[in-house]
């Protein structure tokens, strides 16, 4: 199970994160988000940083030409797209970096969803799924309806966000479906915004681990 903590804003995060074996850590560059980096890791630290920690660069329907400096500046891994960018932007900026593309799928069944990415399906590396966008882009604060990605055809590795907190590994080993890939935390990890809670994602971590032995 892969786990991805998104929002992170300093490197002393950073190295928490990577010390711990976590493998994604998302860093925000949507200037309308409470969690937006806002120059508090620069680009220069974070590349010479050695890190074996998945950095995933966030962002909200950027010009291609801002992800790509963005990209060099900080030394992007992948690319998390969680705007209304279509099928054609992913598959131009994925033929140069990975790309995960978010869906806010509440009230959605499978059918639904399975029409709603299909367009999608050459034109990114991965999937995430959300219910509830906030105008700032600021994450959700309800329970992800697990059920509705069920039954959907979905055929490439994607992560699940939703509102997941740290009580939730048991409903996390309990889902089932043979694309899931990983999980998509973050205002349920933090002290504040922009301060992830250390210990509390370490014991997810092992809860995860143990329940699925």
């Amino acid at each position: 199970m892969n786990i991805k903590i998104c929002g992170i804003t300093s490197m002393k995060e950073m190295q928490q994160l990577d010390g711990m074996d976590i493998e994604f850590a998302g860093i925000v560059f949507n200037r309308q988000s409470p969690y937006y980096l806002n120059e508090r890791i620069s680009g220069a630290e974070l590349k010479a940083a050695d890190l074996d920690i998945c950095k995933v660069g966030v962002f909200v329907n950027a010009a291609y030409e801002e992800i790509m400096a963005t990209v060099q500046t900080f030394g992007l891994d992948l690319i998390q797209f969680e705007g209304s960018e279509p099928a054609s932007f992913c598959k131009k900026v994925s033929q140069d970096i990975s790309v995960i593309k978010t869906f806010f799928i509440d009230g959605l069944q499978a059918e639904a969803i399975d029409e709603l990415i299909q367009e999608f399906d050459d034109a990114c590396d991965y999937y995430a799924f959300d219910t509830f966008k906030k105008k700032d882009f600021s994450g959700i604060t309800s329970g992800f309806d697990w059920n509705a990605l069920a039954g959907a055809r979905i055929e490439k590795p994607f992560f699940v966000g939703g509102g997941i907190s740290p009580e939730d590994a048991a409903q996390v080993t309990r889902f089932r479906h043979p694309d899931f890939f990983g999980v998509d935390l973050n205002c349920f990890f933090a002290k504040e915004t922009g301060t992830k809670d250390m210990a509390q994602v370490l014991r997810f971590k092992h809860e995860l681990k143990q329940l699925s032995i």
